[in-house]
């Protein structure tokens, strides 16, 4: 595999594992056994696994643009549903959240990243529909 394919699979993976830790700590504010600061928390995890899975999913589709890869656009999709299925999950739990773990970032980042999954998903798809561009020749093309 490429470079950008391997890039495009770690980005899936930090957008699977953004998505289990949203859900890990919406389900465990239902119920909480012991105080947590929420707001470090998520923020915590935008910084560790949301910010970086982005970045990774981007750098992929510009490393993969001028001749499109059908498993990066694949990958980025896929990464993009995740978010999707994943942040949908956790913005259904957030009612059941006591007001006094509510803060701004427990309650907007599944929204906000509802919202970005799908860019997400057309710039998978953008890889599908390029064509490959062939190579010149420079030494016979006189």
């Amino acid at each position: 595999m490429a470079v950008e394919q391997w890039i495009a699979a770690a980005s899936l993976g930090m957008f699977i594992l953004f998505a289990a830790q949203m859900v890990g700590i919406s389900d465990f504010l239902k119920n909480p056994t012991y105080d947590i600061d929420v707001s470090s928390m998520t923020r915590e995890f935008l910084s560790i696994s949301g910010g970086p899975a982005l970045i990774l999913a981007g750098s992929s589709f510009l490393l993969a643009r001028r001749y499109g890869s059908r498993l990066c656009g694949s990958l980025i999709i896929a990464g993009g549903i995740a978010l999707l299925i994943g942040m949908y999950y956790a913005n259904t739990i957030i009612p059941h959240i006591p007001t006094a773990y509510l803060t701004q970032e427990i309650q907007y980042v599944p929204t906000i990243f509802m919202g970005v999954s799908i860019p997400v998903m057309i710039t998978g798809a953008l890889l599908f529909r390029l064509k490959p561009k062939p190579k010149r020749d420079y030494i016979f093309d006189r």
